[in-house]
Order: C-alpha cells, then structure tokens, then sequence
C-alpha cells in the first residue's frame, strides 16, 4: 500500500484498519451480489441450501439469527421463487427450506460477481498470505456477546 493511500486511512490501529477495509469491502459486495439482485444475507441464505434442503432451526444457527429475522428473508426470498418452504412429512412441526432451481441460478451469478471482487481484493496477496488471513480472520473475536467496553 503506498503511502499516499495510508495517509486516507483513518488510524493505523488493526481495528480501525480492518473497520476502514471492512466498510470498502461490504459496499464491494453489496454491489456484486445487486447484479443478481440478491444482498449479502440471501447469498448467505441460499449458499446454505446449495448443498441440499435443510430445516429452519439449521438456517437459524448457519446464519446467527433470530427465528423472526429467518422468517421475513424466506418470505422475500419465497416470494421471489429463490427457496420453497414445506413441511417436514417426519415431522410436521419442522419446516424444510430447499433451493429452487431460479435461486441456484442466481446463486451461480453472485457467487461469479464475487469471484471477481476477491480476485481484485487479494491479487496482491500470495496463496500462502490469503491462507494466513483466513486463518487470523477466523480467529477475531467478533460475535457480538465477545467483549464488554469498559464505558
């Protein structure tokens, strides 16, 4: 990064680096997932069903959120004819969620919009540095209950 650049940043602290980085990065993909009129939660959403139908209670703990929040992005996505939900046969008090074959097609078209976003992002990193930030990344502690400021 040349000097120029760093001077725009707001503060060399990681934090505040990775919060600068971070707000770049999230406009970046918010903007390539638009291409398939999705947001970053459907692609989250949908790549979760990719692999096969799943319940409810298994997308509620895929994505981190409350029961309520699941409920209104399946109705959107639903509405749009991206997932299906039904009851499970086995039990009819569970809801299976399942892909369409619409939403595994928009799916494929993010997921190329991104492609292009992290070849930009990290076409200065090796494979080896991009490995080392995965793994730094996955070591943050970012969930919300983490840490307590002191103020």
């Amino acid at each position: 990064m040349a000097a120029s650049e760093r001077a725009a940043e707001p503060h060399y602290r990681p934090a505040f680096l990775l919060a600068y980085h971070g707000g770049i990065t999230d406009g970046l993909i918010r903007k390539a997932v638009a291409t398939a009129g999705l947001s970053p939660r459907h692609v989250a959403t949908l790549q979760l069903l990719a692999d096969g139908p799943v319940s409810q209670k298994a997308l509620i703990e895929g994505l981190g959120v409350d029961p309520s929040v699941l409920v209104a992005l399946l109705n959107g996505l639903e509405k749009d004819e991206l997932v299906e939900r039904r009851r499970d046969p086995a039990d009819r008090r569970r809801h299976i969620v399942e892909i369409t074959p619409e939403g595994t097609a928009r799916l494929r078209k993010a997921d190329a919009a991104l492609d292009m976003v992290e070849r930009e992002l990290f076409a200065d990193l090796s494979e080896r540095e991009l490995a080392t930030l995965r793994g730094l990344l996955d070591r943050l502690r970012t969930s919300a209950g983490s840490f307590e400021c002191g103020e």
